[in-house]
């Protein structure tokens, strides 16, 4: 199958990233190159495309998308937790630019073997990167009733966590649950009727978001990858972040709000001696996307994107 993905807000956020005809610019989220090739368009060939992923069939079609890109295009196969060994296997010290497009893309969620949709039936997986040995199987059939509570509860933010997980447990003692049709039949037995009739949603959307999230530890590796993008920019540069759901956005505000802090001794202290200074400058207030593109394709409805820009201070860290 073609790996087909509509990248969300690209105009938006080729905007936050200001891009320099000949900067070095990274994708941390490659994909299907959509993104990317916008990016490539805009430098000249002493620019620089730095993209990252860590799907087979991402990888595959983004090689063909950027095969003739006037820049210089480098793809590596690897998750953005390891941006920093990226860089240096590529030999760059300084970036102008990062970007994140966060989520799973329409492929992943069109292809049935994949896992990650409660849409249609096929083996329990959801692993972004296939060669990884966890995957949604061993998360719904060996983790604790407790352990799965938690995770619905803080990665899906799911008000009947503890029933489901109940429901989960009780299942799977006389089956092994093996496919997300499975799963979905279980969670649908879980949630009361009226509440599945009231909601505006389907009733595996939350669980399945938190499996995922625990799978492929999405929030652990985006904390320490926002940080690690920032001490990447070189002055002026941009880091641009589209996020799909309230927890991604939280982490994202979050994270830019303490590097653009200044002092952080406590209140009392009559004299600053901290000595930290502010990373960088946010851009303004996070950007939705347009009514029009929300129409066209829904998956974008819940994004947003957030920007800052790396303050002067020295070189960015290694």
């Amino acid at each position: 199958m073609d790996f087909h993905h509509t990248s969300v807000m690209p105009e938006e956020a080729l905007a936050a990233l200001a891009v320099r005809p000949d900067g070095v610019y990274v994708d941390c989220t490659l994909g299907g190159a959509g993104h990317a090739r916008r990016i490539a368009g805009m430098l000249s060939p002493r620019g620089r495309l730095i993209g990252l992923d860590q799907d087979e069939a991402a990888i595959r079609t983004a090689k063909e998308r950027l095969a003739d890109a006037s820049c210089r295009v480098d793809i590596v196969r690897s998750n953005f937790s390891a941006l920093a060994s990226a860089l240096e296997d590529c030999g760059v010290t300084a970036v102008d630019g990062v970007l994140f497009d966060l989520g799973v893309s329409s492929h992943q969620i069109d292809t049935p073997e994949r896992g990650f949709s409660y849409m249609q039936d096929a083996p329990l997986d959801m692993r972004m990167d296939r060669t990884r040995s966890l995957s949604a199987l061993e998360v719904v059939n060996a983790y604790e009733e407790a352990e799965l509570c938690r995770i619905f509860k803080e990665y899906g933010e799911e008000r009947w966590a503890k029933r489901i997980a109940a429901f989960i447990v009780e299942a799977r003692e006389e089956k092994t649950i093996e496919t997300t049709g499975e799963l979905v039949d279980v969670i649908c037995r879980a949630v009361p009727k009226g509440v599945r009739r009231a909601a505006s949603g389907h009733p595996a959307k939350r669980i399945f978001q938190a499996i995922r999230i625990e799978v492929n530890a999405e929030l652990e590796i985006l904390r320490n990858a926002i940080e690690s993008a920032v001490h990447a920019l070189a002055p002026g540069g941009r880091i641009a972040v589209i996020t799909f759901h309230s927890l991604e956005d939280r982490i994202v505000k979050t994270a830019f709000k303490a590097l653009a802090r200044g002092c952080v001794c406590p209140p009392g202290l009559p004299v600053c001696t901290c000595g930290h200074a502010p990373e960088i400058k946010i851009l303004g207030k996070a950007k939705k996307p347009s009514a029009e593109e929300a129409r066209e394709n829904p998956r974008a409805k819940s994004a947003k994107l957030r920007s800052a820009e790396k303050l002067p201070g020295g070189a960015p860290s290694a």
